[in-house]
Parts: C-alpha cells; sequence; structure tokens
C-alpha cells in the first residue's frame, strides 16, 4: 500500500502532529507499506528527501518527504496556499511522474481528494465556543484586523467541512466520542471510526516523575509544603483557567499554588487574579520541550475544559500518576472512571465543586495516590502503538472500500 500523507508540518510538539509522526513510523514498519509526506515542515524523525526518490523505487522502512514551500503572509493566505499546493503537486506527480498512491490519508481538512480523514477539532463547533470573544463590538478597535482575519478563516475552513466530510467516499474517524457527535453534524452520517489519542508511557511515568520531583519543584520555586496544581496548554479560558482561579479563592485557607504552562495572553488573567488576591499563588511559565519538568513539580493536574476534542496533557499527567480533575467537555475525559482514576466534572463551571476537589485531594494523600496509581494503569492502555495500529487498520478499511464496486 502506497499512503500519501498530507500535514502542513509535522513534529512531536504538538498534539496532531505528533499523533501523525507516530503513525508514520509504524506504518513504515509494515509489510509492503510505502508512505509519501507532503507537507512544509518535517521535524524530530528520519525521512528520505524527494529528491532521491524515482519513479519505480520503493522505501519501505523511510517515508519519502515532499517538501511544499511556506509563503509568509496572513494565516488566511497561507493556508489557501498549502491547499491548493499540496494538491497540485500530487496532480503533477501523478501526471508526469507515475506517482500513484493507493490512499490520501489527512489529519483535518488539508486537500480535496483525502481517502481517509482523521479529524481533531470539528470547527463549525469550535467557533459556537468562541464566536463570543471574536465579536467586534466587545473587543478594541486595534485588534479588529486580527478579529476578522481569524473569522475568515474559521468560517472557510467551516465552509469545507460541509463540502468534504458528507462525501461518502471519504472515510472519517475521530479522536474521541465527543469529536464524533460533533463531526456527525457536518458531516451528515454516522459511520465515523474514533480512534482516542495516546501517550509515550516510556517518557510520562510514575517512577520518572517521582525521580524529578524535588529537582523540579526546586528550580520552579515551589517549597515542600506547597500543594501545586498544574494546567497545560494554550487558549487559558477555554481551559477553564477562571474557574480554578475561582476555586483557589474559594479554598484561601490551603497552600494551594498554580502553575500554568503554556503560551497566551496574560492581561485578562491578571486582572481577575489581583482582583481575588491570589497574588503569589499563580506561577506562569513559557512552553518547555522538557514538558516532564511540570508534571514533576505537580501534585495534580487541573484543567476543567470548555470544549476539547481529546487534550493530551491530561493523559499524559495520568501517565505520570497524577490525579487529573478535567470536564466532560474534554473529549478524552472518556477514558477516566470518575472517581477511580481521576475526576470528571458534569460542569465546567462548577467551581463549588472543584473547589471541593481540591480540598479533598489536598487533605487526603492517601486519595492522591490512589488516584495517581490508577491513573497510570489506564494511561498504559492508550499507547502510541495502539493509535497507530488503529490507524493503520482505518486506513486498510478505507483501501478495500475505495477498490471495492
Amino acid at each position: 500500500m502506497r499512503i500519501a500523507v498530507v500535514s502542513p508540518f509535522l513534529d512531536r510538539r504538538h498534539g496532531a502532529e505528533r499523533c501523525v509522526v507516530e503513525q508514520i513510523e509504524y506504518f513504515c514498519r509494515q509489510p509492503e507499506t510505502e508512505v509519501h509526506i507532503y507537507s512544509q515542515s518535517v521535524q524530530d524523525f528520519e525521512f528520505v528527501f524527494s529528491s532521491d526518490f524515482r519513479p519505480g523505487q520503493t522505501f519501505l522502512n523511510k517515508p519519502v518527504w515532499h517538501r511544499l514551500p511556506a509563503l509568509p503572509g496572513p494565516h488566511l493566505f497561507h493556508y489557501v496556499w498549502w491547499f491548493l499546493a499540496n494538491t497540485g503537486l500530487r496532480w503533477f506527480h501523478r501526471k508526469f511522474r507515475s506517482l500513484d498512491y493507493d490512499l490520501v490519508y489527512s489529519p483535518g481538512i488539508n486537500c480535496p481528494d483525502a481517502d481517509a480523514i482523521v479529524v481533531h477539532v470539528v470547527f463549525c463547533e469550535f467557533l459556537r465556543h468562541v464566536q463570543e470573544s471574536l465579536r467586534l463590538s466587545t473587543n478594541p478597535l486595534r485588534s479588529w484586523p486580527a478579529l476578522i482575519h481569524r473569522s475568515l478563516y474559521y468560517r472557510l475552513i467551516i465552509f469545507l467541512e460541509h463540502r468534504v466530510y458528507p462525501n461518502r467516499r471519504v472515510q472519517l474517524a475521530a479522536v474521541s466520542n465527543l469529536t464524533a457527535r460533533e463531526l456527525s453534524i457536518p458531516a451528515k452520517r454516522s459511520d465515523i471510526t474514533v480512534i482516542p489519542n495516546a501517550v509515550d508511557t516510556a517518557k510520562f511515568s510514575p517512577e520518572i516523575r517521582l525521580q524529578r520531583r524535588t529537582q523540579a519543584r526546586t528550580a520552579l520555586s515551589f517549597s515542600d509544603s506547597d500543594f501545586v496544581l498544574l494546567l497545560l496548554g494554550n487558549g487559558w479560558a477555554n481551559k477553564g483557567l477562571s474557574f480554578v482561579l475561582q476555586s483557589m479563592n474559594a479554598e484561601r485557607d490551603l497552600p494551594l499554588k498554580l502553575l500554568v504552562v503554556g503560551r497566551d495572553d496574560q492581561a485578562p488573567h491578571l486582572e481577575e487574579i489581583r482582583r481575588l488576591q491570589l497574588d503569589g499563588r499563580i506561577h506562569f511559565q513559557e512552553p518547555s520541550p522538557d514538558v516532564l519538568q511540570f508534571y514533576a513539580a505537580a501534585d495534580a493536574y487541573v484543567s476543567p475544559s470548555l470544549h476539547d476534542s481529546f487534550a493530551l496533557p491530561p493523559l499524559e499527567a495520568m501517565a505520570c500518576g497524577l490525579p487529573v480533575i478535567t470536564s466532560i467537555r474534554n473529549g478524552g475525559s472518556q477514558i477516566v472512571s470518575d472517581g477511580v482514576d481521576g475526576f470528571v466534572l458534569n460542569d465546567p463551571q462548577d467551581s463549588s465543586r472543584l473547589a471541593r476537589l481540591m480540598r479533598s485531594l489536598w487533605e487526603s494523600p492517601d486519595l492522591c495516590r490512589k488516584l495517581g496509581a490508577n491513573a497510570a494503569a489506564t494511561a498504559k492502555s492508550y499507547t502510541w502503538e495502539r493509535n497507530a495500529c488503529e490507524t493503520f487498520a482505518f486506513l486498510q478499511s478505507a483501501l478495500r472500500l475505495k477498490e471495492s464496486p
């Protein structure tokens, strides 16, 4: 099977892209399977440049990278160029280099001719959650160009969702049950495979976390008496940061500290921190390739998401043996048994219950250890090998359907 994988960039530092990298490495280990990557940037794994590829050759253990140039400009222009360019290059390869593909695989909408798509974000649903923040009337004039640009970009993706996903020739998969339900609306179909995200259990484990705990807490200026909550990722409003702050305010007598890791606008949250008089309790940190240091410094992971298809940080925290508090609106909550290996909020805005859960974790070290041990056991079932194997089976099924009359 010769597969074309279409993704604007690939590395191990972003959620969806990390998934595809792991999958490609698995595909290349399968008998008689050849992988060609159409991308603007590829990092963190081995490949063969397309300049080394000749028609008639086969590369069965390394993917072939057909590099596309990235043009400067706003994201909307960048996306349109990418969409057209990768489609045009594959047409050129098919027409003039006899480079045909049995299957075109894409994470999301990257081309009009994909045979199999794994959906990580349903933009028509995502826009519903962020449209309030895009209103011009509630934002300063200087931000209008950026807001208009974002709105146009989202509208274009939503237009494509309603054109591409209903096509029965395209086989669809989603990263969670939540995303599959959301996807069924623009796709107008129910034949959607669910392939959950995964975690590297060799990198994220309770043993490694505990080995690094003292050093990490010292480096991040936490004392032994601090009970450190961790929230990791961008889009802090969507991650429920405001509700975490409100819950910490309700439990002011506890030695709670919050470590927030990511890149976002701190200004609105700093104003709320001052208003709630939580100064000194909230620590903002830039992301780092050494993400394990943040899990090592933490006592619990908390992110009452307003909307996430399948957030990776809660699963990584579980693999590290940390008790996790998330919400039902995080698709990854489907792997969490409430009260057994973590806590799942039915309402992410229920700061009262969130506060009670924080207190119960602080008051009971035994509960923390029990939840953490169960969480690590659960996470072991969600390996990248499993994710890639299920994805490969999904592609084989898509190929059989494509070849059927």
